[in-house]
């Protein structure tokens, strides 16, 4: 059985935690940060857990993690 291939896009973007969960940067916070409001900037600065609908996905993606 071949060696699986980690996907290289993913490994930039997704971490695992100590306890096996995957962390993710939150998305909209690069451009038109004018409009939004300093406390929604500054969380969006916050990592957080991928969600169950999408785990099983993203831990393909990147198998030795």
């Amino acid at each position: 059985m071949p060696k699986v291939k980690t996907n290289r896009g993913a490994a930039k973007r997704f971490k695992t935690t100590g306890s096996g969960k995957i962390a993710r940067n939150r998305a909209f916070s690069s451009h038109i940060l004018t409009k939004k409001s300093t406390k929604r900037k500054r969380n969006l600065r916050k990592s957080t857990l991928v969600d169950a609908a999408n785990l099983k996905q993203v831990a393909r993606l990147i198998p030795y993690r």
